[in-house]
């Protein structure tokens, strides 16, 4: 089941350390195939309010998305983002092809 890591940074100071952050973390990524899949894009809200940045990086499951992030080139590289940025970060499972709504009441109840 695919995974993802979330960003939502409501506040982000574009000064070098985050250019640097920008500049190394793909190379992070690559040995456990995550890749961007929302990164830099502005939102069209449609409901409510959205401050900020949305970033989204896919993983094949929560296994590589965990080993990415726990990995010591990312960890590396974390105080350069969290240092300069207001926001949250967080891991979260995917769902199966042919998921739908409903399935969620079967975890829910």
């Amino acid at each position: 089941m695919p995974a993802y890591a979330v960003a939502h940074l409501r506040e982000v100071s574009f000064n070098p350390a985050i250019v640097e952050y920008l500049q190394r973390i793909d190379a992070t990524l690559e040995p456990f195939g995550g890749r961007f899949l929302v990164h830099g894009a502005q939102p069209q809200v449609v409901e409510g309010s959205f401050p900020g940045h949305l970033i989204l990086i896919g993983f094949a499951d929560m296994a590589k998305a965990k080993a990415w992030y726990e990995s010591p080139a990312y960890q590396a590289i974390v105080p350069l983002r969290s240092d300069n940025s207001v926001g949250d970060v967080f891991l979260v499972d995917g769902t199966h092809e042919g998921h739908r709504a409903t399935d969620i009441l079967a975890v829910a109840g």
